[in-house]
């Protein structure tokens, strides 16, 4: 009988995959928000000097 059980357990996946993921992306998503607050002045200035290019093209 117990060999049935621990045959049973040694089946089982461990923890929720699914749910480590959508962890995983929303730790990813608020590094990207972090990253865009910190450099929020040198990307607004890289986008502006971009488009001023593009507009005397």
């Amino acid at each position: 009988m117990f060999r049935k059980v621990k045959k049973v357990i040694r089946r089982t996946p461990i923890g929720n995959k699914g749910g480590m993921e959508m962890v995983q992306v929303a730790i990813l998503i608020a590094i990207a928000v972090i990253i865009g607050l910190i450099f929020k002045s040198e990307i607004t200035s890289f986008v502006n000097d971009t488009f001023d290019s593009l507009q005397d093209f």
